[in-house]
């Protein structure tokens, strides 16, 4: 099954699979845009072992925006499902970095073998 979803900054297309779903993220990840992704998101983590964020396609994160996935990794843990990034440019990269987010994350993404 596939969805769509829009907002002004923010597309979001998922591609979902009976234990795991791929969220494509393009355009900017923007306060405004959020809530979007974080209620999107939350339904999927149910029933699911893996939602993987694809930001092959997001330029622009700000502080909103990684609040958010740092908050749906969080929800992750708690609905014992994992919550991959995958294919995040060099600026998202350092942001992580810099926050000291990026050994979550790809933790995360080296112990997690079986990507749709």
């Amino acid at each position: 099954m596939s969805t769509d979803i829009a907002t002004r900054n923010l597309r979001i297309r998922t591609e979902e699979q009976e234990h795991t779903a791929t969220v494509n993220c393009s355009g900017r990840l923007m306060a405004g845009d959020t809530e979007v992704l974080k209620t999107h998101v939350k339904e999927l983590l149910q029933g699911r072992n893996c939602v993987v964020l694809d930001l092959v396609e997001l330029n622009q994160l700000d502080s909103s925006g990684l609040g958010t996935i740092v908050g749906l990794y969080i929800s992750a843990k708690r609905a014992n499902c994992d919550l991959v990034l995958i294919h995040y440019n060099k600026a998202i990269r350092e942001l992580l970095g810099l926050t000291n987010l990026l050994s979550v994350f790809e933790d995360v993404g080296r112990s997690h073998t079986r990507l749709p």
